[in-house]
């Protein structure tokens, strides 16, 4: 084994503001909330003041969207794609600096937030560009029609990209939007907000007004949304459909998951593994489509958790900013302490737990990646969402049992499936209740890819041309 030298990625080439407004009409305008400290969670270190918005806020922020959409809804769909062009060109010229934000007020790898999250998210607005114009053959009718105003809440654990899949095509559909990040990750979606005037888009387009959960509450129940798009937990999900309910909102819900990746004896050992690595430690589990329940046939479990343990004791804990990092800080105190709370009622009902040593830095909110073996479907690490980088390990014998294992839970957003045989990946497709479903592979992402879950991780799709349908009077 050898030593990584330190490869820091400078934070010179981002210029953050001592304190930051709300973006409504095109401008950034106070709060009238108190402000909100956001952080470093590496560090502890404070970032910036962002400013609170109340109800009055929002409803300034939707009434510009709403005047707004009148101009923007009437604009020809090539018109419309070349404001999406330009905020995709832009995005990625400044791919950079945002994806050291990103990495400074989230927590992400910088390799992670640089190589995965800012391509993405300019890839959705050059996606969604060239649909501008083509609704029509989109196959929803001759003359799909905008619904109007979109209010739509962002989670923190990829604040851009969700940015990114919910904007772009709301846009292209000639909707308005008033946006609310999450409260510990404002700071890319205020640059986007730059971005937005930089690139001339007519005001109140998009709007972006930060807050904690009241603001996110007043911007699904204004009676003048037309649309609400939400990413988040399954709890705050029950709520927004229960406000929702009644009205003539459109909704669609991206909850939580508790992901199954299934493993067959006929699998390839090292690329399965992987796979259950990037399944689970990518974005320091802050998934919600992660793989956190690993299936693996009972004949190769020693000798696939063996070479998992052996992987695991070279993934890199540290500076988010330092390029050699493979699992930075957790997002938040308040997300730490839970996944420490599901972890000890792991090892309290009876599950063995495992960590590669590693030494954690001093300050900031961290956790080592952890592996659970021994664990029952009874246990709740292996029916709650821990959104961190915990794995549990089950076994099964036959493919039958696999499916049931792996629908035994209240979610049902992604798994993963892995055999060398097609038919068995075909059949294990079929039978498995998740949006997603990866062969040999897991958290392959593309814009053209619809992606959404059953159960209690949600209802709708976003990305692909299906995600157009949510945005469309049809």
């Amino acid at each position: 084994m050898f030593e990584y030298a330190p490869a820091p990625e400078s934070r010179d080439i981002v210029d953050i503001k001592p304190s930051y407004g709300l973006f409504v009409n095109g401008e950034f305008v106070d709060g009238g909330g108190p402000g909100l400290k956001t952080v470093n969670p590496a560090t502890e270190e404070p970032l910036a003041e962002v400013a609170t918005a109340t109800s009055d806020d929002v409803d300034r922020a939707v009434q510009a969207a709403r005047k707004a959409f009148g101009v923007w809804s009437a604009l020809p769909g090539a018109e419309r794609a070349k404001y999406l062009f330009r905020i995709a060109r832009i995005i990625q010229e400044r791919a950079r600096e945002l994806a050291v934000l990103e990495s400074l007020d989230n927590g992400k790898p910088i390799r992670e937030s640089r190589d995965v999250d800012l391509p993405l998210v300019a890839a959705h607005f050059f996606y969604y560009a060239g649909w501008a114009d083509k609704l029509r053959y989109a196959g929803f009718g001759d003359n799909p029609r905008p619904l109007g105003v979109a209010g739509q809440v962002i989670p923190w654990n990829f604040p851009l990209l969700m940015l990114a899949w919910k904007i772009a095509p709301a846009l292209a559909c000639g909707n308005t939007v008033v946006l609310k990040p999450a409260e510990t990750t404002p700071l890319t979606a205020l640059a986007f907000a730059e971005i937005c005037q930089q690139a001339d888009l007519p005001p109140g387009v998009v709007n972006i007004v930060t807050g904690a959960g009241d603001t996110g509450a007043a911007v699904v129940a204004h009676p003048d949304v037309d649309k609400v798009a939400f990413t988040g937990s399954t709890e705050v999900g029950r709520v927004i459909a229960r406000t929702v309910a009644g009205t003539n909102k459109k909704l669609t819900l991206e909850l939580g998951g508790k992901a199954a990746n299934i493993v067959f004896e006929d699998a390839p050992i090292d690329q399965a593994v992987e796979g259950i690595v990037n399944g689970i430690f990518f974005n320091q589990g802050h998934v919600c489509c992660a793989g956190s329940r690993l299936l693996v046939q009972e004949s190769i479990q020693e000798e696939l958790l063996d070479s998992l343990r052996r992987r695991m004791a070279t993934l890199r804990v540290g500076d988010p900013l330092d390029k050699n990092t493979d699992i930075g800080a957790i997002n938040s105190a308040e997300q730490l302490a839970k996944i420490r709370d599901l972890s000890a009622a792991g090892e309290s009902e009876g599950a063995e737990r495992w960590s590669p040593a590693c030494e954690l830095p001093q300050r900031g909110f961290w956790f080592p990646p952890t592996l659970f073996t021994g664990v029952a479907q009874s246990h709740r690490i292996a029916r709650e969402e821990i959104f961190g980088p915990v794995l549990s390990v089950l076994t099964f014998r036959t493919p039958a049992e696999a499916v049931e294992k792996a629908n035994n839970t209240p979610y049902g957003l992604s798994a993963g499936v892995w055999t060398e045989k097609g038919s068995r990946i075909l059949w294990m497709a079929d039978r498995l209740r998740a949006g997603v479903v990866w062969a040999n592979t897991f958290n392959k992402f593309d814009p053209a890819s619809p992606f959404g879950g059953y159960k209690e991780s949600g209802y709708g799709r976003e990305g692909g041309k299906i995600g157009l349908e949510a945005y469309l009077d049809v």
